[in-house]
This record gives structure tokens, sequence and C-alpha cells, in this order.
């Protein structure tokens, strides 16, 4: 879960971190008022929730309000990466002497969260050469700001600007631990005199599964927009989202929307996008791709089923899940079944195949069997369960 620029500065500044003064507009009346209130030279950058914006053109300076007003109709309506612009945000231009890129993210070979500090910032910063300073940390116990100033000095800085550079990170890694963070990044971070510190862009991605435990940060910066598909989520995408974000037991609501006719709930270690593939394979047409797994509970499978077979262009429902030990498969028959009844529609004539073999597995195959839902296990694998799935006679 990427936050757009204005809200990963809002969070931040929640711990302390200092921003250039910014407003965020979605008009060209607000851009110019913006800008008139901000004075002299401002930036004008769309807001969305992806990197890439200054090569697109989506980064545009002014020096008037006359100016920003036309640059701000540039933006607004402005397609990006499969979104339109709505929203901008107006900044005063920075002056600066230096800038610095700083950032937290996890170190997946050493399975622990690092700090980063770069003598030089901006855009490409991983492309530049600019000396990178990194350190693992305890997340336990977070990184003090006097490690910090240990990676100014590495870094090779000195007087008052070390000084700020530690505590700058100390914060940093604070908010990226705190609201269960995967990256969180000020770049670039610029030094107006000596020791004066302003962050001009923010960059922070959020644990999706951490959410349901985060909303008292999430609530305050308004509409978080989802970008997995990378491009806005779809109405029947959010509602999935919202049924999955009401308890946080297991997963059942990542949902990618297509325009098949054939419903997924599909899951189980990396099964889910083998079923998927072996499924477009045999000529079927999905409706979605929706991974479920960690044990969900049977509300939750019931409401995301009632969701996707509601539909009105999806004819049928597969659900396949690889050799399962942390979900009860009892669980999800239940809740399948539920949810095809609160559809209006008849188990045995929406549900195409049940196939969930491992824990519980023999009272799932009752509660199917007993709807007259087609059921297999283990011994009918994936990708024949694909087949099946797509209308293919089953080999006896």
């Amino acid at each position: 879960m990427r936050l757009v620029e204005h809200q990963a500065r809002q969070l931040l500044a929640g711990y302390g971190l200092r921003f250039a003064e910014s407003v965020v507009v979605d008009s060209v009346a607000a851009a110019t008022e913006a800008a008139d209130k901000l004075g002299s030279a401002v930036m004008l950058k769309a807001q969305v929730p992806f990197g890439g914006r200054a090569k697109a053109g989506a980064v545009r300076s002014a020096t008037t309000p006359g100016e920003a007003a036309t640059e701000a109709d540039r933006l607004l309506g402005m397609q990006l990466g499969g979104m339109t612009v709505t929203r901008i945000s107006v900044e005063a231009k920075v002056t600066f002497s230096r800038e610095f890129y700083v950032g937290v993210t996890w170190d997946t070979a050493q399975k622990l969260p690092m700090a980063l500090l770069g003598t030089g910032g901006g855009v490409d910063v991983e492309q530049t050469g600019s000396s990178m300073v990194r350190r693992t940390f305890d997340p336990w116990t977070g990184l003090a700001a006097c490690k910090g100033r240990e990676m100014a000095a590495e870094a090779g800085l000195g007087g008052k600007t070390l000084v700020v550079i530690g505590s700058v990170i100390e914060k940093l890694v604070r908010a990226f631990l705190e609201a269960d963070a995967v990256v969180a990044e000020i770049n670039p971070l610029v030094e107006i005199s000596a020791g004066d510190l302003l962050g001009v862009d923010a960059h922070f991605e959020m644990e999706d599964d951490a959410a349901y435990r985060q909303q008292s940060r999430l609530e305050p910066l308004g509409e978080i927009v989802s970008t997995a598909t990378g491009r806005p989520p779809t109405s029947l995408e959010l509602e999935a989202e919202r049924i999955d974000a009401q308890d946080h037991r297991g997963v059942a609501g990542r949902v990618v929307e297509f325009d098949g006719d054939l419903a997924l709930l599909i899951g189980g270690g990396g099964a889910s996008l083998t079923v998927f593939d072996a499924i477009l394979k045999y000529g079927g047409k999905p409706a979605n791709y929706c991974e479920i797994g960690g044990n969900p509970t049977e509300e939750k499978v019931a409401a995301l089923t009632q969701l996707l077979i509601s539909r009105p262009q999806v004819k049928s429902l597969a659900v396949i899940m690889n050799v399962v030990n942390n979900t009860r498969a009892d669980v999800v028959a239940r809740g399948v079944l539920a949810g095809a009844e609160a559809a209006g529609k008849k188990a045995s004539e929406v549900i195409s195949l049940f196939r969930i073999p491992g824990s519980w597995e023999d009272e799932a195959r009752a509660v199917m069997s007993s709807a007259g839902v087609p059921v297999f296990g283990r011994e009918t694998s994936l990708d024949e369960s694909a087949r099946l799935a797509t209308g293919g006679q089953h080999a006896s």
C-alpha cells in the first residue's frame, strides 16, 4: 500500500520530520490561490502513488500565479501510469546548498530492516554513483540518533549537519517501525543552511496485512488508493478490501477484477498463480484473481463468495487450493456455501468444483458433497483441477 506524496509527508510530519510548505489542490483556481499565498516560485507535482513523475512531465515549476494556473491546467486530467491526475501539490520552491537521500527498507538477505543515507538525492539517486551508507538494525530496538550520526560521519558529514541527519534517521526509522512500513524515504532531503534541513519529497509504503491496525494513522490521510494493478481500484476490488479489513484473521479480499465469466477462490503457497495460468491455458476466462489463505473466517469467505458470484457475467465459481495446513478446508467450504445462498444461487449449479486438500479435508468433502458440488483432493492435480474448472471432463 503506497501513499501518495502528500499523505507520506503528513504521516512523517507526525514524527517531527520537516517538509517544504505545500498545499494540495484539485482545481486550477485553487492552484492559483495557493501559488499566490506561497509567493515567489513554486513547484506543482501530480499526486499519484508511484515514482517517475518528473520524467513523465508531471512535476512543473512556475514563477507567478498565472504560470501556476497554466501548469495546473496541464497537470489536472493528465493520464499518468493508467491513472487520471485529480490532485496536485503546490509547494514553495526551495533554494538549497546540497541534497541527501534518507531511507529505510528491509534487507531481504539479512532479514533485518536497513537504514540508508546517500550524499546525493533527487531523481535516479540509486544510479548516480553517490556514496550510500547502509546499516541494518534490530526492529525491536530501532536505530538511535547516535547511530544515525555515526552513519552521517561515515558519509563524510560533520558539524550541525551530522547532528540533524542523525535525528532525521532516528525519526524515519521510528515511523518505519511503528507504521508497519516496507519502504520509507525522504528524497531529496535538502540543506537550506548549515543544519537546516527540509524534506522536498517523501515515499512511504505500508505492509498491506498491517493496515487493519494502522487505521488511526491512515484515516486522517484521506482515501488510500491501492496500486497493485497499476490503475485505480474498481468498486468490486474496493469492496473486497473492505470485506478483508473487517476481520484481521486470514486473507480473503486481495481481488483483481477481470471481464471473464469464471470466478476464482484460489491459493496455497504460490498455487494461485499456477492455477490462474492453467485456467488461461485451457481457454478459461477468469472473472477475477483472488488469493485466500491464513484461515479466513467463514463470514469473510461467505461475503467474498457472494461478491464474486453476484456479478452478472459470472457463470460459475471454482475453489482450488494447494495442500493446506494453516487453513481449515471445512471453514472455507461452509463459507462458500453460505455465500452462494446469500447470492440467491444454488451451490450445485454455480460452484464448478471444490479442491482443498489438507486440514479438515474429510469434513469439507462431506459438506460440499451434501450440497451436490464436485469435490476433489490431492489425487487431482492443480493443472487437472484448472482443466475441469473450464469445462473439461475428468479423466477416469
